[in-house]
């Protein structure tokens, strides 16, 4: 069986950067594989996506030497087995606000004795170049499991989350916690109680031996985050790249550009 090289680096203090696939598609996943990132997170949570969508590009990213994650639409245990089922190498839950919630996820994500993950199915053994019996036996050591703290309630009850064995890394979404700060959503910000957060977020990160993560903006803000310490790093999205990028021929072409360019 395949090793998770981003688990590994993560377990061993390493940072791990990746990106958002917001369009997922199996030629820009294909494409977007061959970059050098370390993995691509497949957005199930906030696009137009199917599992058949997303389970087509788990296939590519995986042959392409690169790690597939998915952040899955709820934290539900239905959305949770799919994703892994169909490939997915880890899940990124989102809104993981309680020691409950955080539970649950472990449970939909880990087979027994860590968790309750039901057995079956093929497509996961084979993203891993594996059979299903080495598959179940070898599962719980190489899926990374994700949660995100992306609004207040986390915060506040963030040790009680990082405390959940089984839980691999906690990732900060920043437009979500802005806008349940009430305030614009953003990716960074000079607001004190974001930034106090975040310290929150990383110091309970690192007492539990859980990996910090946060989701950037672009590259410099990618390598900032790497310099405090955060490990694991996403920087925008192959959209965000497509039209920044276009953004910038327009404007130095001296074109009318229709609205502000989007980064995530």
């Amino acid at each position: 069986m395949k090793p998770n090289p981003v688990r590994a680096a993560l377990q061993a203090g390493h940072p791990s950067i990746g990106t958002w696939l917001a369009l997922p598609e199996t030629i820009y996943a294909g494409l977007m594989a061959t970059t050098g990132f370390a993995w691509l997170t497949v957005e199930l949570e906030h696009s137009h996506a199917t599992i058949k969508d997303a389970a087509e590009c788990f296939a590519i990213i995986a042959a392409s030497g690169c790690v597939p994650l998915c952040r899955v639409p709820y934290n539900t245990t239905e959305n949770i087995k799919r994703a892994l089922d169909a490939g997915a190498w880890g899940i990124i839950v989102p809104m993981v606000n309680t020691r409950a919630e955080a539970e649950a996820v472990v449970r939909a994500a880990r087979y027994r004795p860590l968790g309750e993950r039901s057995v079956g199915g093929q497509l996961h053994a084979a993203r891993f170049s594996t059979d299903a019996g080495t598959y179940y036996a070898k599962a719980n050591d190489e899926i990374l499991v994700v949660v995100m703290a992306e609004h207040v309630d986390a915060i506040a009850n963030i040790d009680d989350i990082l405390s959940v064995p089984g839980i691999d890394a906690v990732f900060i979404g920043p437009n979500d916690l802005h806008a349940s700060m009430g305030v614009p959503p953003a990716f960074d910000s000079d607001l004190p109680q974001f930034n106090d957060a975040l310290k929150k977020v990383f110091a309970s990160a690192k007492a539990h031996n859980v990996a910090p993560g946060i989701h950037t903006a672009d590259a410099a803000a990618a390598a900032r985050r790497r310099d405090e310490g955060w490990q694991f790093i996403a920087v925008a999205s192959e959209v965000g790249f497509m039209l920044a990028k276009a953004g910038e021929a327009v404007q130095s072409l001296g074109l009318s550009a229709h609205g502000a360019i989007a980064k995530y």
